[in-house]
């Protein structure tokens, strides 16, 4: 039976990332209430970039939800969208309008006196938060108070390999030509043991799934992952497929790199012993598949070198001499980053996806099909045609206004054809040796010499 694939919406992603972020913290050997305290010391955003408040009540509600029924627990509860506001009149609305484009900087609670001074509103009938609320979601400029950046920022270490896993990238230039390309590697934390490199010209969601894709077939699953604010981090793919394979995220402070030191100077040893002789360097194929081989030779080299943050020891005798038991998968690695979705066939046969058209194959006209995502293979898309995994093509009409169209091909009969006097001869004149069985019947009177 296959296992139902996990779809999460992205609010529900959002707070799985809070999750991991308390869970990671416990097992680190906080307690819950210490670990929720911190990370509510810190600002939050959304899948779309907006600032997220929370309360300690709000998150000890996820964590029960996600205990209960993992990730999709998390889930909201369905509720109807208001774009106005129930609470204030339309009065009071066109008021705050009025005021937010004459004094942009006026703040919600100075509006709302105005309004009591001007009789719009009786005196405290409005409620602040209502008058708040209504400034958000009509997108009104909205004056927010700057935190303080004094924080109790503290270095942290696992005890056990892969509790924690570090991923990051480093830009460079190699070839003759100065090609820009990007390394992206992903480190143990408890060991410094690298774990995989891989390379391509830009930072993307496609380069860190594969590098994950490939540390976890060789190493098996880490509890926690820590990122930057890159685009290939905080993508709904890459949320996604960690739900899925039950791996947590944490995403550390903006413009904060030494949040990663480690894989800071894991970086720094990089560039002083390889990187900084491909740049410019006309000996150098500056494809990324043939960087990722130097880079990933490198990479074993570095693991059995002397490391001075672990006491001289390589990254390799610590990692071999690690008692905690690695953790595989026990299914298809791969099931988890290929990503579903419906879209419905048009009568010509075409699908639209990302503003992009593509056609499917004859047979699908008018349905509503699933389509597969492979995030490892560059995002191509295919659909099950004839119990066949088939990989559409986009749409080309330059092609299409010049190339034949296909003509069905003609039903098989149901019925066996007649036999024709002709055959009937054909058959009593020229019998065949062997019977239906392939056997060979001997006659009477047939000697064997």
């Amino acid at each position: 039976m296959t296992k139902k694939t996990l779809k999460l919406s992205n609010e529900a992603l959002f707070r799985r990332q809070v999750v991991s972020e308390v869970g990671s913290r416990v097992l680190a050997g906080q307690s819950k209430e210490q670990a929720i305290e911190a990370v509510l010391a810190f600002e939050h955003q959304d899948l779309d970039g907006k600032r997220r408040p929370l309360s300690k009540r709000t998150v000890y509600r996820w964590l029960s939800a996600f205990k209960k029924n993992d990730a999709s627990g998390l889930e909201p509860d369905p509720r109807p969208r208001i774009t106005t506001s129930n609470a204030l009149s339309p009065a009071m609305l066109r008021y705050l309008k009025a005021q937010k484009l004459l004094d942009p900087k006026a703040s919600v609670p100075e509006i709302v006196k105005q309004a009591e001074a001007q009789g719009v509103v009786a005196l405290g009938e409005v409620s602040r938060t209502s008058a708040w609320r209504a400034c958000r979601r009509l997108g009104l400029p909205l004056n927010r108070p700057q935190r303080l950046r004094s924080r109790d920022m503290r270095r942290f270490s696992y005890p056990n390999r892969m509790m924690m896993v570090l991923a990051d990238g480093k830009h460079f230039r190699a070839g003759e030509q100065r090609l820009r390309r990007v390394a992206l590697t992903l480190l143990d934390d408890a060991t410094r043991m690298g774990l995989a490199v891989v390379v391509a010209p830009t930072e993307s969601t496609v380069l860190f799934l594969v590098a994950l894709y490939q540390a976890i077939v060789h190493y098996g699953l880490m509890i926690s992952l820590f990122l930057d604010n890159g685009p290939g981090f905080v993508s709904k793919d890459t949320l996604t497929v960690a739900a899925r394979l039950g791996i947590q995220v944490i995403h550390g402070t903006p413009a904060y790199p030494q949040g990663h030191g480690k894989i800071e100077r894991y970086h720094r040893r990089m560039s002083d012993q390889l990187l900084r002789g491909l740049d410019g360097n006309p000996a150098v194929d500056p494809d990324p598949g043939a960087l990722t081989l130097r880079l990933q030779h490198w990479l074993d080299i570095y693991n059995h070198e002397p490391h001075y943050g672990l006491d001289q020891d390589s990254p390799l005798a610590r990692w071999q001499g690690d008692a905690r038991e690695l953790v595989f998968p026990t299914d298809d690695v791969k099931r988890h980053f290929v990503i579903t979705c419906d879209r419905k066939v048009t009568a010509d046969n075409v699908i639209s996806y990302k503003g992009s058209f593509y056609e499917t194959p004859r047979g699908h006209a008018g349905d509503r099909i699933e389509i597969s995502r492979n995030l490892l293979d560059d995002n191509v898309l295919s659909i099950m045609h004839e119990g066949v995994l088939t990989e559409l093509a986009k749409v080309d009409p330059v092609a299409n206004a010049r190339s034949r169209r296909a003509k069905p091909a003609p039903a098989p009969a149901t019925t066996p054809c007649a036999a024709t006097a002709a055959s009937m001869r054909f058959e009593a004149d020229l019998e065949p040796l062997v019977d239906d069985d392939g056997g060979y019947e001997e006659q009477e009177g047939e000697d064997d010499d």
